[in-house]
This record gives structure tokens, C-alpha cells and sequence, in this order.
């Protein structure tokens, strides 16, 4: 099967065509794709820009009549990422590497993030070294910085290719030469930050000693978009999220956020969870001045000197017990909400930085307000006892057995 090899051939051809050498003389069969438009490509593709657009529904003619880049970069990334699908669907894909600037970074990389986790991607790319969360999202997707621009071939571009060529040619030739058995554990997942790892810890000596492999997620922004999109994938069996912390940055205004769709993929696919408040007592900063001003008289703690935490207030508590309720409320498969009434983190806890039983009462209040009929179970417990943690693992394994059996997953490389 070939690797794809994205480029706009007007602009990257010379550098393309080095990069599906060093991929060829490595005994990789390559497929280059021309994602350009406006401009002759500088070297004959395998897959024309013509066929790319018309797979985004237009053609290339209508592309260069608009006259409009960022439209064509759009339709071009829909294109690729419709063609990338079509290639794997067939079982005729080993893997995409991409190369480019901000135009050909948003093309591969959309096609690079529609393929399943375990799928090789590579994309060398002159934003690599900036904040690349827009392009990575929750895929295995290597983003390998082009030092200089992808503009010749110099020394520094002669190596920097090489190894993303090499790197691509060793990805695909080891899972051909030691393909991995295929797991028959359930998959399960679970989101963790550090204020909540004894509690997720706990949970998952239960679940794996029942039988289930449990992926945890660091809520981190990204960790939660991630677990979102292999719950839509089809490849979890149920959830355990515990740490719904990311809900806390997203309506406060913190830099963690997964997204306002964050705690909505299992309650839409009908996949059995249980779910707790985890750390919704923190919104997350970086250093102390990535504090907005507005902030600064809060009640913030230093959790290193990366890391600045401030206490959410009871205003924000109900607005954030308001949308875990309404967004569990419209559930379609079995969940139950765990309370733990002596604190949610590490730091909310009797005596700790961030103790605070009013905005407690407000995240509580406010959530069984919203949710509807499912259940709220709150106990007299911390988030991190023992009891707490045995008690959660043993309710998703309950509803796990209610709900029988699941589908067997068709993503490759991951089975549920």
C-alpha cells in the first residue's frame, strides 16, 4: 500500500519530489497529491489538483475563476481529507506525510485528523514550532518544524526531509513487519489531572482487574477533545469522567478548554458513563502573567512555575453544574452522576487553597437542577478516598453489564 504525499506542486514540487525519493530508494511505494491551485505545478502528481477539488464538490476551473486563496485552501483540505478517507476505506493507505507553510499545513493536516488514531502522519511544516493544538487536535499526528521554509533543497532542508521521509518509511515498514495482535479487552476511558489522580488511579486497578482496558485522558484541553473523538469513532465502551475540569475553562475563561461540545460524545452515542466533578474547582493559566487582569485579585495558586490555578467562584460553579446537567439530561445511554460533598480536588479539601462549600453547593445545586432524570448520587466523601474511587468503577461496571455487549469497533489498529 502507498504512502500520500501532500503538497501544492506549484510552490513544494522540487521539494515533494526529494521527499518521495528518499521515500522510494527506503522501498516505500509513494502517491503524490498536488493541493495546489492557482499557480503550474513544477512536477507531475499521481493524484491531479483537479481531481482534488472535484472530490470537495467544485473543480479547478471554478477555483481559479473565484481567484480567492483561502477558498481554495478550504475546498483543497476537503478535498484531500474526502480522498484520504475514500483511500483507507479501500484498505489503500499506509500513511500521509504532508509538506508546507500555513496553506499546506491546513490541507494535510484536515485529512491527517478525518484518519484513525494508528494511521502514520507526518507533517513537516514551518508553524511546527508555534502553538499547533489547531492542527494536531486529538490525532497521533508528528509535526516535525522545517527549520527553514520548504523553499529549495539546502542543508538544512536536505536533512530536515530526509528524516521525515525516513521517520514516515519506519512507521509504515515496522507495522508491516510486526503488526500488532488485536486487543480483546473492552475499551474503557477516563480523564485524570494531577489533583484527581488517586481517585482515577483506584477506579482503574478495578476496571482493568474486571477485564476492560482503561485509557486515561489528561484533561488538559486536548486529552478531552481527544477522548471525545475516539468516543464518536466507535472504540469506547463506556467512560469514566471523573475530571470534567475542562468545562471550567471553557464557560470561566481558562486556557485548558476541550470545547463548549466537550461531555457530549457519549451521551450522543449512547455509550454508558459515569461521571464526576474533577477539579471544576480550578480554572488553568500558565505562568502568572498569562493571567488576564481582570483575574488577578482572585484566589489564584501558583502550582508551579508553569502552572497558575484559580478558584472557581459559586457563580461560576452554577454555571458550570448547569451545563453538565443539561448536557448528561440528554443522554441516550445509561449515566450517573458521582458527588463527592468534601471536596472535588487535591486543593478543595478542608483546610486547602481552594475549600470552599458554598461554590460546592452551588455546582451541586445547580447540576441535579439540570439533569433531568438520571441520577445524582452525592456522598459524604472526597474525591480522592478510596471509597470514592471503588464506588464510581463499581457503577460504570454495573452499567456496563445493563447495557450488554457493544459492536465491535472498525477502526484499525483499536478494538472496543
Amino acid at each position: 500500500m502507498p504512502v500520500f504525499l501532500i503538497a501544492t506542486l506549484d510552490t513544494k514540487g522540487a521539494e515533494a519530489v526529494f521527499v518521495r525519493d528518499c521515500l522510494n530508494r527506503a522501498g516505500v511505494e509513494v502517491r503524490l497529491v498536488d493541493a495546489g491551485c492557482l499557480g503550474e505545478p513544477a512536477s507531475t502528481p499521481d493524484v491531479p489538483r483537479a481531481e482534488v477539488f472535484a472530490a470537495a464538490g467544485t473543480s479547478l476551473e471554478a477555483m481559479r475563476d473565484a481567484g480567492d486563496r483561502g477558498l481554495a485552501v478550504t475546498r483543497a483540505a476537503e478535498g484531500v481529507t474526502r480522498l484520504m478517507q475514500a483511500e483507507h476505506a479501500r484498505g489503500n493507505l499506509d500513511g500521509v506525510l504532508g509538506l508546507g507553510g500555513s496553506a499546506g499545513t491546513t490541507i494535510a493536516t484536515s485529512a491527517m485528523r478525518a484518519l484513525p488514531v494508528g494511521v502514520p502522519k507526518v507533517m513537516v511544516s514551518t508553524l511546527a514550532a508555534g502553538q499547533v493544538r489547531p492542527f494536531v487536535g486529538g490525532r497521533d499526528l508528528l509535526m516535525l518544524y522545517s527549520v527553514v521554509d520548504i523553499l529549495g533543497i539546502n542543508r538544512i532542508s536536505r536533512a530536515i526531509l530526509t528524516n521525515a521521509a525516513h521517520a514516515m518509511a519506519g512507521m509504515v515498514r515496522f507495522a508491516t513487519a510486526e503488526p500488532r495482535a488485536a486487543e480483546s479487552r473492552p475499551l474503557l476511558a477516563a480523564t485524570m489531572f494531577g489533583v484527581t489522580t488517586p481517585c482515577v488511579e483506584r477506579a482503574r486497578a478495578i476496571l482493568e482487574a474486571a477485564g476492560y482496558e482503561v485509557l486515561v485522558f489528561h484533561a488538559t484541553g486536548v486529552g478531552g477533545e481527544t477522548m471525545e473523538g475516539l468516543i464518536r469513532d466507535g472504540v469506547v465502551r463506556g467512560v469514566l469522567d471523573m475530571t470534567t475540569t475542562e468545562l471550567a475553562d471553557e464557560i470561566v475563561g481558562g486556557l485548558l478548554s476541550a470545547g463548549p461540545n466537550r461531555l457530549t460524545a457519549a451521551a450522543s452515542a449512547g455509550v454508558p458513563q459515569v461521571v464526576s466533578v474533577g477539579a471544576t474547582d480550578m480554572v488553568n493559566f500558565f505562568g502568572p502573567a498569562t493571567v488576564p487582569e481582570r483575574f488577578r485579585k482572585r484566589n489564584l495558586h501558583r502550582h508551579n512555575e508553569n502552572v497558575t490555578l484559580m478558584r472557581t467562584t459559586a457563580e461560576e460553579n452554577e454555571r458550570i453544574g448547569a451545563d453538565i446537567g443539561r448536557k448528561l439530561a440528554a443522554s441516550r445511554g445509561p449515566v450517573t452522576v458521582l458527588l463527592p460533598a468534601r471536596g472535588v480536588s487535591a486543593l478543595d479539601i478542608e483546610g486547602g487553597p481552594f475549600d470552599d462549600p458554598e461554590a460546592r453547593r452551588a455546582l451541586f445545586g445547580a447540576l441535579r437542577a439540570h439533569a433531568g432524570t438520571i441520577p445524582v448520587i452525592e456522598r459524604d466523601r472526597h474525591i480522592n478516598e478510596p471509597e470514592f474511587a471503588e464506588e464510581a468503577a463499581r457503577t460504570l461496571l454495573d452499567l456496563l453489564d445493563r447495557a450488554g455487549p457493544a459492536a465491535p469497533s472498525s477502526t484499525p489498529g483499536i478494538s472496543s
